[in-house]
C-alpha cells in the first residue's frame, strides 16, 4: 500500500488494525461509528429495502455512517432525512444497544460500531426512500427473521427488539 505522507509503496501491516512505513507514519485502522432505528407503530416496524451494495436488495432499518463532528443522534436525524424524507421533530429515540459489523465495500472491510435506536410513533408517518433506500415496507415486527437481513448487527437488533 502506498503511504500517504511519501507517496512510496511501502506502507506495510504490523497487527490487525495498524499500518507503518518506514518514513516514520504510523496509521491505525479504528472502527467506523454507524446508527441505526427501530421505528416502530404499533407491533409493525418500519424496514429499509437496500438499494446498494452491500447486502443490496436485503432488508436493514434506516440508519447510516456517523459523519466527522456528528454525535450518533445528529447522524440519526440526518439518516432519516436522507433516507426516508423523514424529520423526527421533537420526538427523541432510545438507546437499545450496539453491535460489533463488518461493512464490505469497495474491496475495503470496514470495522463498524452499529449504534440501535429505537422510537415508538404515535402515528404511521409518510416515507419515501430515498439515497441507498430501494423501497420501505411496514412488517409485523414478530416475523421479521435475522436472517431477511443484509448485516449481522442489524439481525442482532431484530432479534433483541423481538425479546423485549
Amino acid at each position: 500500500m502506498f503511504c500517504p505522507r511519501c507517496g512510496i509503496k511501502s506502507l506495510q501491516k504490523c497487527s490487525e488494525k495498524e499500518f507503518v512505513c518506514g518514513c516514520g507514519f504510523h496509521y491505525f485502522q479504528n472502527v467506523a461509528s454507524a446508527v441505526m432505528v427501530a421505528l416502530c407503530w404499533q407491533d409493525e416496524v418500519l424496514v429499509a429495502v437496500r438499494g446498494r451494495a452491500p447486502g443490496k436488495g436485503l432488508l436493514d432499518l434506516p440508519g447510516g455512517f456517523v459523519d466527522p463532528g456528528e454525535s450518533l443522534e445528529e447522524a440519526l436525524v440526518r439518516e432519516l432525512k436522507e433516507e426516508l424524507g423523514l424529520d423526527l421533530g421533537r420526538e427523541v429515540p432510545r438507546y437499545v444497544g450496539s453491535f460489533a459489523n463488518v461493512y464490505p465495500y469497495d474491496d475495503v472491510v470496514y470495522h463498524t460500531s452499529d449504534t440501535v435506536f429505537i422510537l415508538e410513533l404515535a402515528h404511521k408517518p409518510a416515507v419515501v426512500a430515498a439515497d441507498d433506500v430501494a423501497a420501505c415496507e411496514w412488517r409485523k415486527l414478530a416475523d421479521l427473521s435475522p436472517t431477511e437481513f443484509a448485516f449481522r448487527s442489524t439481525g442482532m437488533a431484530i432479534g433483541q427488539l423481538q425479546r423485549w
